[in-house]
């Protein structure tokens, strides 16, 4: 990363970078889990969903608050409904079941263990991952939008 993007986020915090990173990546998310037409399923309940919409969230099947390590990790942040997201706990069976079917039980497998790894380790946030992080998903979403 050169000088000149560090420079551009010399004024941010790293919460206020953390909070950024979440925004770009998110948006990626939702656009990724999408067809041209802006149109995708909820990962838990295969409800339709269109993107940009309130209803259309980037959804964790690991918390993103209780393991950091995997907040920025594609495979386990997806489309998603607001109704499952935020008011049936993720629905996390049928995400379960879901995130299996689309990217394999292997995968999933090692999210598992990525999540029992991060339990044992403290992490915090620095300026210069988080820089990276939303320079990288400013570029992704270009790719997907």
């Amino acid at each position: 990363m050169d000088s000149k993007t560090i420079q551009k986020y010399r004024d941010k915090s790293v919460s206020q970078l953390l909070k950024i990173a979440t925004t770009h990546f998110n948006k990626y998310i939702r656009y990724r889990d999408t067809d041209a037409n802006g149109f995708g399923r909820c990962i838990s309940s295969g409800q339709p969903l269109q993107v940009p919409s309130s209803n259309a969230h980037a959804g964790h099947f690991y918390s993103g608050g209780k393991f950091p390590q995997l907040k920025f990790n594609e495979d386990n942040v997806h489309l998603q409904g607001k109704s499952d997201n935020y008011f049936n706990g993720g629905n996390q069976l049928q995400y379960r079941k879901n995130l299996i079917k689309k990217i394999g039980l292997k995968r999933v497998e090692e999210l598992d263990m990525l999540a029992d790894m991060s339990k044992r380790s403290s992490f915090k946030w620095d300026r210069f991952s988080l820089i990276e992080i939303i320079e990288t998903y400013k570029e992704k979403f270009k790719a997907v939008a």
